[in-house]
């Protein structure tokens, strides 16, 4: 599996995401997910699942030292992040957080340096490796990365919805792009699409397969799907056995139509591609 430079350590291309996953049906798929192959889980304050993650990953024969976690801040813990911080490590039952991310950038609540220090000072003592943000826009990714050393930065990012300024930038400074929603949900109109269709044929792969590769074979892009059954997370898998050409990357870069799937209230105002 492909693995990204982040600092001294190399974060997997390919992680577990955990959305929406509770409980038992959370601590399965992460442990079962853990037997199948995968090294990099996400997860957040805000799932209400950091336990279960934590659990599955102790109750897994694969050691804590090679499985990356990633933890999010919640939008109501800005002003507390670094304590949040310290609860996580409580839930999840270990020792450090590979990486620790600002959620969504909420500046009517506090200014983006205030959950920023908290996640410098919870790196400084090493109970946080790296840290970064999520759903910034290009203006506040700059605005983060001079007031801290920015690691990553995850967004919503699938063929339906480019991201050229954030990857431009994110190359330009050493930042890896970590993509959630990164199969559109399963949107008709990226699995439907001939070139996506056309790809899938000619490589004996899901459109799913396609959609993952596309995304991974991009310079530092990391993507992080949610699959509840051990069926799917095995396909998700199976995506380093062959390339997209050129044209096919280019086939499914057009598909971009600037639609998110996730834009809540709180959301920043969203800049162009």
């Amino acid at each position: 599996m492909k693995t990204i430079p982040i600092g001294d350590d190399r974060c997997p291309a390919l992680g577990l995401g955990t959305w929406r996953l509770r409980g038992d049906a959370c601590h399965e798929a992460v442990r079962d997910g853990l037997a199948q192959g995968y090294r990099h889980i996400d997860t957040a304050q805000s799932y209400g699942n950091e336990e279960a993650v934590g659990r599955a990953v102790a109750d897994s024969d694969v050691p804590r030292a090679d499985v990356w976690i990633t933890t999010k801040v919640a939008n109501d813990r800005h002003r507390d992040a670094e304590r949040s911080l310290h609860e996580s490590l409580e839930r999840l039952d270990t020792g450090w957080i590979d990486l620790a991310l600002v959620h969504w950038p909420l500046e009517h609540v506090a200014p983006i340096e205030v959950p920023l220090r908290g996640l410098l000072n919870a790196r400084k003592d090493g109970r946080v490796r790296h840290i970064g943000v999520s759903n910034f826009t290009p203006e506040q990714l700059e605005h983060a990365l001079a007031f801290a050393p920015i690691a990553c930065i995850q967004v919503e990012y699938h063929p339906l919805l480019a991201q050229d300024a954030l990857l431009a930038l994110c190359r330009e400074r050493g930042v890896m792009l970590t993509a959630y929603a990164p199969l559109a949900r399963g949107h008709e109109d990226v699995f439907g699409a001939p070139a996506v269709r056309r790809a899938a044929m000619r490589h004996g792969k899901t459109p799913a397969q396609v959609v993952l590769r596309w995304l991974i074979q991009q310079d530092r892009v990391a993507a992080i799907p949610k699959a509840a059954s051990a069926e799917h997370r095995a396909a998700n898998l199976a995506i380093d056995d062959f390339e997209l050409s050129e044209l096919e990357m280019h086939d499914i870069s057009d598909l971009n139509r600037d639609e998110r799937l996730v834009d809540p209230s709180y959301a920043p105002a969203w800049a162009a591609r």
